[in-house]
């Protein structure tokens, strides 16, 4: 990363998520961040060190409440907090509460507990830094997602949305993840959006939970579900006598093949037999579901999106805060887990990604089979300094090693091949000096 920096230098990470039920326990990066702690023990620079929330997943311990939940890290991951404390000596360190750790907002014994690891707990939804002459507005960013939002924040007893499915769905995940033919079903963490959590669960029980010889039994019906289709519709129209030319043509190379031709002719038959029937099932299953999804509209009944848009709300957010402080040059979130940079207004909308795993989805290339999750890591801190043509915004990636070799069998890389993901962190961005006029107000 570049060292010109001009005064105050701020050091980014958000949603890390360490702790929770069992097998969420697990913290595969704990090595690279205690790395990176010591090498910003060390540093030569005005710098501070935030954790823009989410640093730990406080609302993944079911079994217990308040305090107890931070004497479990405290006893699970010494060695971490020991670095915080050697850390904080030397650098400061801000943490904001985010969602899944609401409860250090919501009790002030946190404030004293963490003190003594050298971390200044903040709770508050924002804070204010000076970069230059600028500033940079830091939020967790739950308080822009209606599903995880505290309308009374620090509260230990309200209970958005979110809770719920986090106490109900990824610690039971958690508990349970070690039973599967290997331990998948904790990354349920790093399913985002949360509408996407059924395909991935159908995803992993397909290509790791299903008896291996009835998964290769149905590959290729489903691999070639798309033509079996085309077949079906072309046998129909050789029983009707309307065209037979196809389906003649087809035997005779057939015929020429020999075994190999009666073989694949075998299987053409069985897959177009069973899209044959699938789709004479689904004409009247669409007008069923037609009709009670009419019926739904009638009685003004509508389903609720679980998910926030990844930018939107955001974009808006910081439009507001860059009206109301025009000195503001950067609005730096999290709780996406998205490491995005955007333009707004002539400012910067930074988010700080996550230390989890992310899983990107790709569909196979042909036919009805299910997608693919591909995992990464993207552990990015971001810098955040001023310099001499404005602010200026840079992504440090930590290297890890990619899980792909380990959780993504032959058959899956095969049925993707060619759309495996490719993620990349944000440039560098500049906020350059010149500085808005406040908006004037409006008369009425």
């Amino acid at each position: 990363m570049a060292d010109d920096a001009d005064g105050p230098v701020y050091y980014v990470i958000s949603d890390l998520h360490i702790g929770g039920d069992e097998q969420l326990g697990q913290v595969d990066f704990l090595d690279e961040l205690l790395e990176f702690l010591e090498r910003l023990e060390t540093i030569d620079e005005d710098a501070e060190l935030l954790i823009n929330g989410d640093a730990f997943g406080l609302w993944e311990f079911t079994g217990i409440d308040g305090l107890e939940k931070f004497d479990v890290l405290t006893e699970r991951y010494p060695e971490l907090f020991e670095q915080l404390r050697a850390t904080g000596e030397s650098v400061p360190i801000t943490l904001l509460p985010g969602n899944h750790d609401n409860d250090l907002a919501a009790y002030d014994e946190y404030v004293r507990r963490l003190a003594e690891y050298n971390v200044d707990l903040v709770q508050s939804e924002s804070i204010i830094r000076p970069v230059g002459d600028r500033t940079i507005w830091f939020e967790h960013g739950h308080q822009q997602d209606p599903n995880n939002r505290f309308e009374d924040f620090g509260n230990p007893y309200e209970t958005p949305l979110g809770y719920f499915y986090n106490t109900h769905v990824t610690s039971r995940a958690g508990q349970l993840s070690d039973r599967g033919r290997y331990n998948w079903l904790k990354d349920v963490q790093a399913v985002t959006p949360t509408e996407r959590v059924p395909h991935w669960l159908l995803s992993k029980y397909f290509y790791r939970e299903m008896n291996p010889l009835l998964r290769y039994a149905v590959i290729p019906f489903l691999l070639l579900f798309n033509i079996s289709v085309v077949l079906a519709v072309l046998a129909g129209l050789d029983m009707a006598g309307i065209w037979t030319m196809p389906v003649e043509t087809a035997d005779a190379v057939f015929d020429q093949l020999g075994l190999v031709g009666r073989a694949v002719h075998f299987v053409l038959v069985v897959n177009a037999a069973v899209a044959g029937v699938i789709l004479l099932v689904a004409v009247p299953v669409y007008f069923i579901l037609r009709d009670v999804g009419e019926t739904v509209d009638r009685f003004g009944v509508s389903e609720t999106d679980l998910t926030v848009d990844p930018d939107e709300p955001y974009k808006d957010a910081a439009r507001e805060v860059f009206a109301d402080r025009p000195e503001t040059a950067i609005f730096c979130y999290g709780h996406t887990h998205r490491p995005t940079v955007i333009e707004v207004e002539g400012r910067l909308l930074v988010n700080t990604g996550t230390w989890l795993k992310r899983l990107h989805r790709r569909d196979v290339i042909a036919g009805i089979l299910p997608p693919v999750f591909y995992p990464s890591y993207q552990l990015c801190v971001v810098r955040i300094a001023s310099v001499s043509d404005g602010v200026a915004v840079e992504y440090e990636q930590i290297e890890k090693a990619d899980p792909s070799p380990e959780e993504i069998s032959l058959t899956e890389r095969i049925l993707t091949l060619g759309r495996e993901p490719d993620p990349e962190l944000p440039g560098r961005s500049v906020v350059t000096d010149t500085r808005p006029e406040s908006a004037p107000d409006k008369e009425d």
